[in-house]
Order: structure tokens, then C-alpha cells, then sequence
């Protein structure tokens, strides 16, 4: 599996072949073939690890927080962090979901997309709005929207820009969204 996703991080989804991922693994393309039934099925396997090892870094991270405002913003850094200390990944991915085609030409890897994510992240923003710690005057919903976008928008950044400062891009989007769901409100010109 990190073979496949340094192959494809470093060549692009359509020049990892078995055989070249075989090479930076350090083996031969059979031995990949006893694992897996060929290139779509390493993906579809490598693909559905991806949202488990996300989760399982995130939780924690944000359960660990006491208040609306700190788990809002362990979310934000959390997610955004995974993607910083996994960025061979990240660009995996991207490369995946753009360019991996099924026989038929559809998309290998059917994407759930962001509706579970934003579900959840609406949810946070509802429960806080109604214990008072977040302001009232904001649409759950829209919020949870734009902040995935604001985080679904680095993995392809991240392909094309190796210098880009993930660290300092959290911390800005955390204290914005802090700032846009405190009690305190933003500022109103």
C-alpha cells in the first residue's frame, strides 16, 4: 500500500503501473498479484483504509476537547494536520479520485462525498448553538458547508503546491471559524 501511494504521488495515477509500484516496493509485480486481483483492486483497498486512518487520527484529537469552541477548532487543525504529516497520501488521493477509471469509463472508486462529513459537522454546530456557547445567528448547515470547502479545497493544493504551508492555512481557518461561531459574533462592518 505506501508503495502504491508513493508511486502514484510521485508518477500520477495513469503511470503507476503494478510493475512500477512492484519497483518501489522492492519486489516483483506477482507478489502483488498474490494480494490483490490487479491495479482497480490495490485501489479500491487502499481507498477504503483512507477515511478509517482519518477518523482514527481525528477522534481522539477532538474528543478530547471540553468545548464547542475547542473541538471546532481540534476538527479544522486535526483534519488539516492528517493531511500535512500524510501528504504522499493526500496527492494519492487526489490523483486517484481524478484520474481512476473503471473498464466502463466511470469512476473506480464511487466518492460518498462530503454530505456524511458535513452531516456530522452540522450536527457539532447545532448541539453547541443550543447550549448557548455558540452564536445564534448562524445556519448550521451553511457553516458546515464552508468549512469542508475551506478543508476539501488543500488535497489538491497540496498536489500542485509541495511549499504550502498546511501548519499556518489551520490555524488561520481555525481562528476564522472561531471568530464566526463565538457568542462574541464576528466583527459587522
Amino acid at each position: 500500500m505506501a508503495a502504491a501511494i508513493d508511486t502514484i504521488a510521485e508518477l500520477g495515477y495513469g503511470q503507476a503501473s503494478l510493475a512500477r509500484i512492484a519497483e518501489t516496493a522492492g519486489t516483483s509485480k506477482s507478489v502483488i498479484l498474490y494480494h490483490f486481483s490487479g491495479k482497480d483492486d490495490l485501489i479500491r483497498e487502499l481507498v477504503a483504509g483512507l477515511a478509517g486512518r482519518v477518523g482514527e487520527y481525528m477522534r481522539p484529537r477532538v474528543d478530547a476537547e471540553p468545548t464547542g469552541a475547542g473541538m471546532l477548532r481540534a476538527y479544522i487543525e486535526a483534519n488539516l494536520a492528517f493531511m500535512g504529516e500524510n501528504r504522499a497520501l493526500v496527492v494519492a488521493a487526489v490523483e486517484i479520485a481524478r484520474n481512476a477509471r473503471g473498464a466502463d469509463g466511470r469512476p473506480l472508486i464511487e466518492h460518498p462525498g462530503p454530505d456524511t462529513a458535513v452531516a456530522e459537522l452540522r450536527e457539532l454546530l447545532a448541539h453547541f448553538q443550543g447550549t448557548g456557547e455558540f452564536r445564534a445567528g448562524f445556519d448550521p448547515l451553511a457553516m458546515a458547508m464552508t468549512i469542508r470547502a475551506a478543508i476539501d479545497a488543500v488535497p489538491p493544493r497540496l498536489a500542485r503546491d509541495p511549499g504550502f504551508d498546511i501548519a499556518h492555512y489551520a490555524r488561520e481557518l481555525a481562528d476564522l471559524f472561531d471568530l464566526a461561531t463565538s457568542r462574541r459574533g464576528p466583527a459587522v462592518c
